[in-house]
């Protein structure tokens, strides 16, 4: 079986895993040639790597066929390694596939934090720091190894790519660069308290999937993630994907069914119950406001599917960290949903041919920013995020009589009224007809007289009242193309108690909330809400519609993953009210407009 002293296992490596791409690999451009091709994997099963006295993380390294010392590709999570190199359509399958790593020449090490599986110690909260000190020397520990040349990548979506900016704040010896993929800076208010309240949905769904007993104790030997990869990284993908997706709401519901381990209970309960602020929050703060400490290139890559996570961080990082400007990329990429996450690997690795081979292959020429615009359906570039060039478009919903209409939005402020909307608890009883008789939502639509770019930052402005003393308020923005088909482009959310702006952690793309200190309403006493909305790049063109939609639950609002996004419902709101919206200059939503810095780039 497989050997514990760096070399093969015979029957680890009978059969070589398949590798997989899926997904969005490249954003509108072409790579010169790769440094390296063809050159195979082999894998290093159960690699245990020593971060304390008795203490040793598992890894499974897999390593290109020819011998040799070549750059690492580390990832680096709290999730169980079993499943990685086969290819299953699990969520917390997102280091890319191995074997498309070692073909180009790079050693894939995959890593598991303390606790989970075969890696020793405690397991502990998320993220925290004895994590972060532990990947530092993984990457210090792969830097040495006879298989390494001593310069280390890292790679990874979602946890995977929440850990790098932690760890790159260290500055690692042989860290040389990182590619992040749906990342998160300020874990209170991106994960935890997304617009100022728990999120049991998104929690519940994903502790049930990844820190189950069977999860802790899974070993599936490398033989069998092998067999397995030919079937899920084969044409059949095609067929099976799109029937497993149209069942993935319903597959997620069984998710949240699971038991998880007795530790992960307790940490969702202090999660719920106790973290309603940054003090009493369990989980650790993250990078954001300590961004700065990170010196070495970096890529970041932004899912504009997820509407309630992995949002605003990409943002944060790219305009705040210490890299130089001419040394951090952001890409925006199109609404995704896809699983395992084979994206970007392509994107990924001409990147770190570029930083690591110095292959003269384009990457240094490519624009800091790329995004898709939706609409137009292609890649387009800038400087910079928000768009240089770009001016404010602020748009002014006004009532177009009963709460039930399409209203309008206009380019003038409303000369005053009001519009009403019923807030109803997810999940709480109503009588039957009862949305005959009450909507629970506002509709504005524009209609689009010329072709219209909207890229960066989406602030909604609104003076509200409600009849309870706190609320909640979402809002969204989607398209309605000529022939009456919708497309939702963006959402944001508001506690309306959690109303004061934190300002030392704004970002020019985001409106950071003071969740700490609620100020209940004075029912009937209107105030002012101010917050952002998820960005989502848009070619808007004539005969087309944007509307503007704005109620108090997600799941009215939301877009089924089916549809290539990711939502995770909130309970709320948490009293049965009456939310009105008063209309005048408070009321807005001010959109960015794209001006002539960007330039189309072919798909």
């Amino acid at each position: 079986m497989t050997a514990k002293d760096g070399k093969p296992g015979f029957w680890d490596n009978l059969i070589a895993p398949k590798g997989g791409l899926f997904g969005a690999q490249l954003a509108g451009w072409t790579p010169g040639p790769a440094a390296k091709s063809g050159l195979g994997c082999r894998v290093l099963a159960d690699q245990m790597i020593e971060v304390a006295p008795a203490v040793a993380l598992a890894a499974d390294v897999y390593v290109p066929k020819p011998p040799g010392r070549f750059p690492a590709v580390i990832c680096f999570a709290a999730y169980s390694k079993e499943l990685q190199a086969a290819g299953v359509p699990a969520g917390n399958n997102e280091t890319g596939s191995p074997p498309i790593f070692t073909d180009r020449g790079y050693v894939h090490v995959i890593v598991t934090r303390r606790g989970m599986g075969r890696s020793g110690g405690a397991d502990a909260v998320y993220l925290n720091d004895t994590d972060v000190e532990d990947h530092a020397k993984v990457i210090q520990w792969t830097a040495a190894q006879p298989w390494c040349d001593g310069q280390v990548v890292l790679f990874g979506t979602s946890y995977y790519g929440l850990t790098q900016p932690q760890v790159a704040r260290l500055s690692p010896s042989a860290l040389k660069g990182f590619f992040t993929n749906e990342m998160c800076t300020d874990y209170f208010r991106h994960i935890a308290m997304f617009g100022g309240v728990p999120q049991p949905d998104f929690f519940a769904l994903w502790m049930g999937a990844n820190f189950t007993p069977l999860q802790f104790r899974l070993h599936l030997p490398p033989l069998l993630r092998a067999v397995v990869s030919h079937i899920t990284n084969s044409a059949l993908k095609h067929l099976w994907w799109p029937q497993l997706k149209k069942r993935m709401a319903r597959i997620m519901k069984g998710f949240r069914r699971m038991t998880p381990t007795p530790a992960t209970r307790r940490l969702f309960a202090g999660l719920m119950l106790d973290g309603k602020t940054r003090a009493t929050s369990v989980l650790p703060a993250g990078p954001s406001g300590a961004l700065g400490d990170i010196k070495v290139p970096f890529v970041v890559v932004q899912n504009a599917g997820y509407l309630n996570l992995h949002q605003f961080g990409a943002y944060d990082l790219f305009e705040n960290a210490g890299t130089p400007k001419d040394r951090r990329w952001l890409i925006v990429g199109p609404a995704a949903y896809d699983l395992p996450v084979y994206a970007w690997q392509i994107e990924a690795l001409a990147f770190f041919d570029h930083l690591v081979y110095g292959a003269d292959n384009g990457y240094a020429a490519q624009p800091r920013v790329r995004y898709w615009a939706e609409g137009a359906k292609d890649y387009r570039s800038a400087p910079d995020w928000p768009l240089p060039g770009s001016t404010a478009l602020r748009l002014y919903p006004a009532s177009n009589g009963a709460d039930a209409a399409t209203h309008r939005l206009d380019r003038a402020p409303g000369k005053g009224g009001t519009n009403r909307w019923a807030a109803v608890p997810l999940g709480a009883i109503v009588t039957a007809g009862f949305d005959e008789v009450e909507n629970q939502r506002l509709t504005f639509e524009l209609p689009v007289e010329e072709e219209t770019e909207l890229t960066g930052p989406v602030t909604l402005s609104l003076s509200f009242s409600s009849n309870e003393i706190d609320s909640y308020v979402v809002a969204r923005t989607g398209l309605v193309s000529a022939d009456g088909a919708y497309q939702i482009l963006s959402m944001g959310a508001i506690r309306p108690a959690c109303r004061r702006i934190d300002t030392a952690r704004c970002t020019a793309t985001e409106i950071a909330i003071d969740i700490d200190t609620p100020e209940p309403l004075v029912p009937g006493v209107p105030v002012t809400l101010r917050f952002s909305l998820t960005p989502q790049p848009v070619v808007l063109k004539p005969g087309e519609r944007l509307r503007l939609d704005i109620a108090s639950r997600t799941d009215l609002l939301r877009s089924d993953v089916s549809h290539g996004h990711a939502q995770f419902d909130m309970q709320v709101p948490p009293y049965y009210a009456r939310n009105t919206l008063h209309y005048g200059p408070d009321t807005y939503i001010e959109l960015a407009r794209a001006g002539e810095a960007r330039s189309d780039l072919p798909v």
